[in-house]
C-alpha cells in the first residue's frame, strides 16, 4: 500500500523552508526525485505511482517553487542541492537514489559529485552540465522580475513538449502551464542565476555512482547526442533516448521512462 505524507518541510542551511512529500513503504530503498525549472513537485505524479510500491520515494519542490520558500537573491547549483540534501537529512536518510529532470539533473550531478556518499544511483534525466545561454538566462530574469511570469510561461513549456502530446492532453499542458505561471518571479530569476552560472563539464567525471542518463528524442534542448555525451565523461554511464518525447520526457511517456527507470534502479 502506498503511503502518503503531506506537506512536511525541511530547512536549508539559510533557513528556507523546502516543501516536500514522502510515498512508499518504510523499509523501502530511498529515492529522492529533483524536478525541473518552473514546474512543482507534482510533475512525478506517474513516477510516484509506479516506483512507490517498492521505494520510499521522496519527492520536494525547489527553493522558489511550489511550496518551498522563495528567498529573494540569486540562487547557486550548490545551494540547491544542499536544500535536497537537507531533505534528506529531516528524514533521516543517510544515502539515497536520485532521480533529476533538467534543472534536478544538474542538482544530482552536483551532489554525486561533492557528497557521493549520498547517492546510491544516479538517474540523470534531459538535462546538461552547463548552458552557454547567459543573455537568455539575463532576459529571462529581467522578464520574470518586470513582468510576472505570465510572457515566460506558455512559450517555455510550448518549446519542451512535444507538438503529439499537446494535441494528445491540451488539458495536461494547461496544468503544467499554470505551474509556471503561479511560480514566484523571485524564486524563478534565483533559479535561472543558478543554471546560467552552473558550469559541471569538469566535474562530471568523478561522478562514481551508478549512472543512467535519459532524453528524449524529440529534446531540442538536451539533445540524445548531448546524453550520449554526459554518460562518456562518467565512468560506466550509458545513454537511453526515449520515443516521441520531448524536454518532460516523464511526463510525455511515463510508462517507457518508468520502465527504463525502475529496470536501472532495481
Amino acid at each position: 500500500m502506498i503511503e502518503a505524507i503531506e506537506r512536511r518541510y525541511a530547512r536549508a542551511e539559510d533557513g528556507t523552508r523546502i516543501h516536500y512529500r514522502v510515498e512508499g513503504p518504510e523499509d523501502g530503498v530511498p529515492l529522492l526525485l529533483s524536478h525541473s525549472l518552473g514546474v512543482t513537485l507534482d510533475t512525478w505524479a506517474p513516477q510516484v505511482a509506479a516506483l512507490a510500491d517498492r521505494f520510499r520515494v521522496v519527492r520536494y519542490d525547489a527553493r522558489g517553487h511550489g511550496g518551498s520558500d522563495a528567498p529573494e537573491g540569486i540562487y547557486e547549483i550548490g545551494e540547491l542541492a544542499r536544500d535536497a540534501l537537507a531533505v534528506l537529512d529531516a528524514e533521516g536518510i543517510a544515502q539515497a537514489h536520485l532521480l533529476g529532470l533538467s534543472m534536478g539533473g544538474m542538482v544530482g550531478m552536483w551532489i554525486a559529485t561533492h557528497a557521493p556518499r549520498r547517492i546510491g544511483r544516479l538517474v540523470l534525466a534531459n538535462t546538461t552540465p552547463h548552458i552557454p545561454l547567459r543573455d537568455m538566462w539575463n532576459s529571462r530574469i529581467e522578464t520574470a522580475l518586470g513582468e510576472g511570469m505570465a510572457p515566460i510561461a506558455a512559450p517555455t513549456i510550448g518549446r519542451w513538449l512535444g507538438e503529439a502530446f499537446k494535441a494528445r492532453d491540451p488539458e495536461a499542458v494547461e496544468q503544467i502551464v499554470a505551474r509556471m505561471r503561479g511560480m514566484s518571479p523571485v524564486g524563478y530569476a534565483g533559479c535561472c542565476a543558478a543554471l546560467r552560472e552552473a558550469d559541471q563539464r569538469e566535474t562530471i567525471s568523478r561522478i562514481a555512482a551508478p549512472t543512467l542518463v535519459i532524453t528524449g528524442s524529440a529534446d531540442l534542448a538536451t539533445t540524445p547526442a548531448l546524453a550520449e555525451s554526459i554518460a562518456a565523461a562518467i565512468r560506466g554511464a550509458r545513454a537511453e533516448v526515449i520515443p516521441d518525447a520531448g524536454h518532460l520526457s516523464n511526463v510525455e511517456q511515463p510508462e517507457a521512462f518508468n520502465r527504463i527507470v525502475r529496470s536501472f534502479l532495481v
